[in-house]
């Protein structure tokens, strides 16, 4: 017998109330977690790894992992290589590359900063798959809308993704949204102020951290899990239409 408040209880009766206490979810339907800044300090030290291993092997890890559309030749070889190509995983490793060491800074300060916020809202995987597909909407968008040739990098397309659904949820919640309202329109002026920034890149992530954001903050109680789960395929399918159709059009 296990001792109790009042008397005592068998181990059996112990085990079957454990399984039948709910866990607590947060706001938006995710499990409650004692550390909400895992998920944000493992994607930091990925970027920052994949940064130094830039540093360290140079060009040609840059050339095969940049986001790239169609090219005769990948810079430094004689290989044709980009999406167009078959060449899918640069629309997601992209997002984890940086050749300067103040573009790495930059984005890593802004996930440091949004990121502990939104996994506590939302719980960790949903967090992470917001994360993911701000980063393949971003690529999406630069893969899309830039010149088939151009190379693209960097965590900013994630980063605007967050921001986005930061700002619906917050917005859900009733919260002051001036202070995020001013740094994302400072973040929308950067491209305006220096040169070679790929804002579209910028806007796609923060349209499907948007939609994402709406998804996860307005699923109706009950059935949160069900509908953040459309809501997520809804915008996969959305990213996968857009590079399908942009692929088809580079390929004849």
């Amino acid at each position: 017998m296990i001792s109790a408040a009042v008397g005592f209880q068998c181990p059996e009766c112990v085990r079957e109330g454990s399984r039948e206490v709910r866990q607590a979810r947060t706001v938006f339907g995710g499990a409650v977690q004692a550390d909400t800044t895992v998920v944000t300090k493992i994607l930091i030290v990925i970027n920052v790894l994949v940064f130094g291993l830039v540093l360290i092997v140079g060009d040609p890890l840059v050339n095969r992992l940049m986001l790239l559309g169609k090219s005769g030749f990948v810079p430094g070889t004689w290989e044709p290589g980009g999406v167009a190509y078959g060449e899918w995983w640069r629309l997601v490793t992209a997002a984890f590359l940086h050749q300067q060491l103040f573009h790495v800074l930059v984005n890593m300060w802004a996930l440091w900063v949004l990121g502990p916020t939104v996994e506590a809202w939302l719980g960790r995987l949903r967090f992470v798959v917001l994360y993911l597909l701000a980063a393949l909407g971003g690529a999406a968008a630069s893969y899309a809308f830039n010149p088939p040739t151009s190379g693209a990098l960097g965590a900013s397309g994630a980063i605007f993704g967050l921001m986005g659904a930061l700002l619906v949820m917050a917005r859900r919640l009733r919260y002051d949204l001036r202070g995020l309202l001013v740094l994302l329109a400072i973040n929308l002026a950067f491209p305006f102020l220096f040169a070679h920034i790929d804002w579209k890149a910028h806007l796609g992530g923060l349209v499907v951290g948007l939609a994402l954001g709406a998804g996860y903050a307005y699923a109706p109680r009950g059935r949160q899990g069900l509908a953040h789960a459309l809501a997520a395929g809804g915008v996969f399918l959305l990213c996968v239409a857009v590079v399908v159709a942009r692929t088809l059009q580079l390929n004849g």
